[in-house]
């Protein structure tokens, strides 16, 4: 009797054994040692400052079981930033926190974000971004096999030069201006009257010092870290032309590679790192807070406000492009955009 139950005995232990390492936690068997995240820029511009603190609370939240480290300056693609998205869906890039300007040239409906003077301030970015039209862009990133997690705000973008106060389209006429990649900027500028010039950041330095280009634009924020204040940019204006948004996006593979616990825990993190990223954007330009207005005057930067300008004549000189490009994004959702924004009025 004994010898025959020996044999049920060893059986029943190696499949006990089996079903253990099946049951086992997904980490133990499918987590990588690190996952890589791209962000463009690098600290302490608050778009950086935010894929540093989500990296930070990932760890903190997961108790270690899963660790990000940061590769700033879209590093992991040699600084072209808008092979970003392309490298997270490819699996050469693990998590991204990407500028939707960035993204635009991939996903046409991210340039929602890029139409001109479509948000009067950020309570109307924050009732696009976070309600309707935000939902249903995470629809549209998800269609293309990435996880969308978190979307802050990356600043107003203000518009510097070195020759004159901008305050009316007829001041930007001639104006020698770079911009960003992508070509609705191309549009919104030469629509101003501008001579818009597309190049890298990493080119725009040396550009403003010899005089290649008259001015620029970007958030307050960045005009402050970059000190370009020092590179002949002495006029600044804030006129809301442009609210650009920084996008939390995970690779869908990685993502499922994670339990359902794990997942949650990603993503309340980069729900508070949003936050907290949108916070550092509008430090100091909000009524409570002027201390980036303070600081442009201490480096003798001359302000042109939002109440200084002719907001209306922008608009009314740059409405062609809104129209063009709003069958670039899609009807249905900049009305949906522009139904949120009025709303939020």
């Amino acid at each position: 009797m004994l010898t025959r139950t020996r044999p049920l005995l060893a059986a029943a232990l190696t499949l006990f054994g089996a079903l253990a390492v099946l049951s086992a936690p997904a980490e133990a068997a499918e987590y990588k040692s690190e996952y890589k995240l791209s962000v463009v820029g690098s600290r302490p511009i608050p778009i950086a400052e935010g894929a540093y603190r989500w990296a930070e609370l990932v760890t903190e939240k997961t108790r270690g079981r899963i660790t990000v480290k940061v590769y700033p300056g879209s590093s992991l693609v040699g600084g072209d930033n808008t092979r970003e998205f392309t490298g997270l869906r490819q699996g050469s890039i693990d998590l991204l926190v990407n500028s939707t300007i960035n993204l635009s040239p991939t996903v046409k409906e991210a340039n929602l974000f890029s139409l001109p003077f479509l948000f009067p301030d950020s309570k109307a970015f924050d009732a696009v971004a976070q309600g309707e039209p935000g939902k249903a862009l995470f629809g549209i990133l998800e269609s293309k096999q990435v996880v969308p997690l978190a979307v802050g705000e990356n600043g107003f973008r203000a518009l510097s030069n070195s020759k004159k106060p901008v305050r009316t389209p007829d001041d930007l006429k001639g104006l020698k201006v770079r911009v960003v990649g992508s070509p609705i900027f191309n549009d919104i500028f030469t629509a101003l009257g501008a001579n818009p010039t597309q190049m890298t950041f990493a080119d725009l330095q040396p550009a403003l010092s010899t005089g290649a280009v008259d001015g620029q634009e970007n958030p307050v924020s960045l005009f402050l870290a970059a000190k370009l204040y020092g590179l002949n940019q002495k006029h600044l204006t804030l006129w809301n032309y442009i609210a650009d948004a920084g996008l939390f996006i995970a690779n869908k593979e990685v993502w499922e590679s994670w339990t359902p616990e794990d997942r949650a825990l990603v993503r309340e993190a980069a729900v508070q790192a949003a936050a907290e990223f949108t916070a550092l954007s509008r430090q100091g330009l909000t009524a409570e807070d002027r201390s980036a207005l303070t600081a442009l005057a201490s480096h003798g930067v001359q302000v042109v406000t939002t109440e200084q300008t002719d907001v209306e004549a922008f608009r009314k000189a740059t409405r062609p492009v809104y129209e063009k490009w709003t069958q670039t994004v899609g009807a249905d959702l900049v009305r949906k955009a522009e139904e949120a924004v009025a709303k939020s009025r």
